[in-house]
């Protein structure tokens, strides 16, 4: 049986990352052969400390307790990487949970495929019970909201794909095309998987590999994330070569043509609604659906323009 690492970067994740180690520690894959290294940046709320009731608490996996005083997660990835020592690296994410078959699949598709990185469906699930959650949640999980993010909207069957949540590697694969790009603090997943398929690398998306993920709860935090997320959309390209997908550029196009784009995209917007709002059988959710995707869509076409900004100035 193949040695696996589990590396999970994680800073301030009291609310969570007892939960992810929780679905660690039911996986059925041999714990002999699992190791989990949490590299923690300095984390000021209970999270170091509930880890290291995990170590204390849970004997039959190994569970170590590494720091990053860079605290940014690409230090957090690329400290979990020189410390492994499994023939597998799989990075996972605290703010998730996995199915207890995530390990096992991963490392099974990984060899059965040949492919370098192996990853699932991620499941977004709702951080809370209010209606703005489920809709957050919701938005995430559609094509309209998300584009052809295959691992967030699912797939039918295995395909080849540009990148995956989380990510299963063989180790090998870091001493060919190297580490994280440690001047990315955001998107250097997405930068690396464009590396390792410009190296001949193969990435592999398996819909019945399955986790968890929980995004902001309100509106006003979603819009933050997002706009982050669309600084790091375009700034990379200061530290880079190549630009991220074309999906990753349309909510800055839609911002900069608001005055053409506006009617189009609120059709869109409310036939996707209406979908939603159908099947989950809410007719609140056709109203505010699409608050949801313009929080999205206009966040992180902001924040795109504001990386823009920063690249050329």
């Amino acid at each position: 049986m193949i040695e696996v690492s589990v590396i999970i970067p994680c800073r301030n994740e009291e609310k969570y990352i007892g939960k992810c180690l929780s679905s660690l520690l039911n996986q059925d894959y041999p714990k002999e052969k699992l190791e989990v290294l949490v590299i923690d940046g300095m984390s000021k709320d209970k999270t170091r400390e509930i880890i290291e009731k995990f170590k204390i608490q849970n004997s039959k996996i190994k569970i170590r307790l590494l720091d990053n005083p860079k605290r940014f997660t690409p230090f957090a990835l690329n400290i979990g990487i020189k410390n492994a020592k499994g023939d597998i690296i799989i990075r996972m994410d605290a703010h998730a949970g996995y199915e207890k078959d995530y390990i096992s699949k991963c490392v099974k598709y990984s060899i059965e495929y040949n492919a370098d990185n192996v990853g699932g469906f991620m499941k977004t699930l709702p951080s809370g019970k209010s209606l703005m959650a489920k809709a957050i949640a919701f938005c995430l999980s559609n094509v309209f909201g998300v584009g052809g993010s295959y691992f967030r909207t699912g797939s039918k069957e295995p395909r080849w794909v540009d990148t995956v949540f989380g990510g299963c590697f063989k180790k090998n694969v870091f001493d060919k095309i190297g580490l994280f790009n440690e001047n990315l603090f955001r998107s250097q997943d997405m930068e690396f998987n464009i590396r390792l398929k410009k190296a001949g690398g193969k990435i592999l998306l398996v819909p019945d590999i399955v986790s968890y993920y929980y995004p902001k709860s309100n509106f006003k935090d979603f819009f933050l994330h997002n706009i982050k997320d669309g600084i790091w959309a375009i700034y990379p390209l200061k530290f880079v070569k190549f630009p991220l997908r074309l999906r990753h550029y349309i909510p800055l196009i839609l911002v900069l043509t608001l005055p053409l784009s506006i009617w189009p995209y609120l059709l869109l917007s409310l036939f996707f609604s209406f979908k939603i709002a159908v099947r989950e059988k809410d007719i609140r959710l056709f109203f505010i659906m699409p608050l949801a995707f313009a929080t999205r869509h206009i966040g992180y076409g902001l924040g795109s323009i504001w990386g823009l900004i920063k690249l050329l100035f």
